[in-house]
């Protein structure tokens, strides 16, 4: 496979361009993220804790800001495309920065592509949907999505920027529709005690520590993608300042929205209610519940649109972590290195991606692809916090008690969350991680020669 006419190595022709200022930086992370996020998880959480969701979303967010800060520091340091692959590289060992960019690769390219298996799954399933739009198969609907991330992404930064805006907006007012019905819906009820209030904090009836990790570990899932924050260090204006500040505020927003959006939907649906046999829609059986199926129909829509924008923005991250790696030599930098002339994009990614979502969603199912994600991500996050624990605590001259509790307390929650992973995302992830390191092997015989090499450009 060769590159497209109009790109050249990075050596040679032209850089990433430095367009994105701090809010740029909030918009795409929690496009990535969505906020929407806890919606179509919901249900789910709010069986695992017996009714405490919003409980495990807080927890979640003070868990992964330990994380968020460690990315954010790290980038100050080495503000790179390649991200967690150059922190453990540089920090800790190059085969172990290697390690960490194969399990990166394989999270930011099965998060698009499992973004194309729901939209492809939810415009066929909906019944207003599908009465709506042609009856095309399900190949034809996942050729769609795939084609429509990887278009949105060719256009430039700035203009992926600006999506991320419009989408961001749109959900907004969503969102806020929901809210305002369920205030009126809860005003319309009559007088509840001050425990209606505070029982979906902590119910004294069916609240137990254990499930109540177990429903956090889950929750965990509300802030997956805010590390694609730092694959865009190379294209920030001063990202050794706005890459932190915007990975702790994308966590931070989140978490408070997050909080809200679960909280209302726990007042009106209180635990022990149960969502039969279709967890993945207990937000639109609220919606359903409170103001009838416009209501429910409207949460689907969003879900639809929150997803194709993440979507999209976790294919621009994937784009730049393997030009990152391209860059570094860990995979081969004539391909995967190049830079698009006329938008300064590496396109030849952002296609490759593209077709291998295509391609995915063919094959995988959503369960299986999103144990996998965690797989890869889970292990990026424990680098990451292993490499602000080497800079900032072992090798600095100065430090405080923060340079060593932050990142052991990040690695210590993604580890007991690394470890709760399901039997086939260990299979999957393991042979991924074999794949690997079979094909470092083979580029260096052996291991006799430098695989990866951690060029950073200054600003």
């Amino acid at each position: 496979m060769s590159t497209v006419p109009d790109t050249t190595t990075p050596d040679t022709g032209p850089r990433l361009k430095r367009a994105l200022g701090l809010w740029d930086l909030v918009l795409y992370g929690i496009i990535v993220i969505q906020p929407t996020a806890p919606m179509p998880i919901f249900g789910v959480i709010m069986d695992k804790a017996h009714g405490h969701a919003v409980t495990t979303i807080m927890l979640a967010m003070v868990a992964m800001l330990f994380t968020a800060i460690s990315y954010g520091r790290m980038a100050a340091v080495y503000p790179s495309a390649g991200s967690a692959f150059t922190y453990v590289g540089r920090e800790i060992h190059p085969a172990l920065g290697y390690v960490t960019g194969w399990s990166m690769a394989m999270d930011y390219m099965i998060n698009p592509l499992i973004c194309t298996i729901w939209c492809s799954q939810a415009v066929i399933q909906d019944p207003l949907l599908s009465k709506a739009l042609p009856a095309i198969p399900y190949w034809g609907w996942a050729a769609f999505f795939a084609l429509l991330f990887t278009g949105l992404n060719l256009r430039g930064i700035k203009s992926s920027a600006r999506t991320n805006s419009v989408l961001a907006a749109g959900m907004g007012v969503v969102i806020v529709i929901f809210l305002l019905v369920v205030i009126r819906y809860i005003f319309g009820l009559p007088a509840q005690a001050a425990s209606f209030y505070t029982r979906p904090f902590y119910d004294p009836h069916t609240f137990t520590a254990h499930r109540v990790l177990t429903g956090t570990s889950l929750a965990a899932l509300t802030y997956m993608g805010f590390d694609g924050i730092s694959t865009l260090s190379e294209e920030v204006r001063d990202p050794r300042k706005n890459i932190l500040r915007a990975t702790v505020l994308t966590c931070v927003v989140t978490g408070v929205l997050a909080s809200i959006e679960v909280y209302a939907a726990q007042l009106v649906w209180p635990a022990g209610r149960g969502f039969g046999d279709q967890p993945e829609t207990a937000y639109a059986q609220v919606g359903n519940l409170i103001s009838g199926p416009w209501l429910a129909t409207l949460v689907n829509l969003t879900l639809l649109i929150a997803t194709i924008g993440s979507g999209m923005g976790s294919q621009l991250g994937a784009g730049r972590l393997l030009y990152g790696m391209g860059r570094g030599n860990a995979l081969p930098k004539k391909f995967f290195g190049a830079i698009s002339r006329r938008t300064n994009i590496p396109r030849n990614n952002i296609l490759l991606v593209g077709g291998l979502c295509f391609l995915g969603a063919m094959t995988l199912t959503y369960d299986l692809g999103a144990q996998m994600l965690n797989f890869g991500a889970f292990i990026a996050f424990m680098g990451v916090n292993a490499a602000a624990f080497t800079r900032y605590w072992l090798r600095a001259e100065r430090r405080g008690w923060t340079d060593f509790a932050s990142p052991v307390a990040g690695f210590v929650f993604c580890l007991i969350i690394f470890l709760s992973l399901q039997p086939p995302a260990k299979i999957w992830g393991a042979t991924w991680m074999g794949l690997g390191i079979l094909y470092g092997a083979i580029r260096t015989k052996g291991f006799r020669s430098a695989l990866v090499s951690f060029d950073v450009p200054t600003e």
